[in-house]
């Protein structure tokens, strides 16, 4: 039995695990209550973690709600664990607000 991830809006680079997911395993997405594709998990992802469900190049935003959440810091594949090894956030940080 697949596992599965809700994926929040269209553009999304990430799904949010719905249960702990083990590298290999099948992840079924889900957009609005609808099943969309299913991916495999190319390593473990703890539950409510986020898993990469579009394929992102370092610099590039990532997208969750349809809204960054931060900058890729280097390549990241589809099944990948995303988190703060690979994505720097860039909410929440007083670091980058203005004057």
């Amino acid at each position: 039995m697949a596992k599965v991830a809700m994926i929040i809006d269209r553009q999304d680079h990430v799904a949010t695990c719905i249960s702990a997911i083990k590298r290999g395993e099948t992840v079924e997405l889900m957009l609005n209550g609808r099943k969309s594709k299913k991916i495999k998990a190319t390593q473990n992802i703890p539950y409510s973690h986020k898993i990469c469900v579009k394929p992102m190049k370092k610099g590039d935003q990532c997208l969750k709600y349809g809204l960054s959440i931060g900058s890729a810091t280097k390549e990241v594949k589809v099944g990948d664990y995303i988190h703060v090894h690979n994505i720097d956030s860039n909410r929440g940080r007083g670091d980058l607000a203005s004057d």
